[in-house]
């Protein structure tokens, strides 16, 4: 009984190898294909359900190298990112295209920072720019971007106030090479995280 319920789990993973999509499963290899800077680390992380017939995510953290200082003077914690990729071969009309990219980041930033009235418009300007210069050909790019701040009150750890920047965008990608968009969201995610342009060492403060 367990044999032949150990060979009916292998033949639908089977069935399920061979139903997936040639060009989707070049997008998933070219997505983890991407040369990334040192600072920043990604893994495969679980995709939303149900919202194409076949996705995959992936999570991208600014760590800090060990052994220095903070990486950034304008940062005062994490940021992290998801990148999800929804293909459908039926091809949505709304996305004028079979592969989606649906983007979230969060970061800590310093109050300097997170004050500036047009923080909003510089972060979406790093997306745009990031696409362009990596040469990542898109369509339907749609996002916001929202700036948010706490005080914290009473018995509670941790800085008397923090603020945050997200992000969250989405735009169809033209063709199954995707190693062009991780980069550019690697671009952005370090740009919000306060990193130095790469090649240029931060001093320590």
């Amino acid at each position: 009984m367990i044999d032949s319920e150990a060979t009916s789990q292998q033949q639908t993973q089977g069935n399920q190898a061979e139903s997936t999509p040639a060009e989707f499963s070049r997008a998933v290899e070219s997505m983890h294909e991407a040369r990334l800077r040192p600072e920043i680390t990604l893994g495969t992380i679980r995709p939303p359900q149900r919202l194409a017939p076949f996705s995959h995510a992936i999570g991208l953290e600014v760590t800090h190298p060990e052994g220095q200082g903070a990486i950034a003077t304008d940062s005062e914690g994490d940021a992290f990112g998801r990148l999800i990729l929804l293909h459908d071969p039926g091809s949505d009309d709304s996305w004028e295209g079979t592969m989606r990219l649906v983007a979230y980041i969060q970061a800590d930033m310093d109050d300097a920072v997170a004050s500036d009235p047009l923080l909003p418009e510089v972060a979406w300007q790093w997306l745009t720019e990031g696409l362009s210069e990596q040469n990542a050909g898109y369509t339907n790019l749609g996002g916001t971007v929202t700036s948010t701040s706490s005080v914290r009150f009473g018995e509670i750890g941790g800085p008397p106030s923090a603020y945050q920047l997200e992000m969250r965008a989405s735009w169809t990608a033209a063709g199954n090479e995707l190693a062009p968009h991780v980069g550019a969201f690697a671009s952005l995610l370090a740009a919000v995280a306060g990193l130095p342009p790469e090649g240029i060492t931060e001093i320590g403060r």
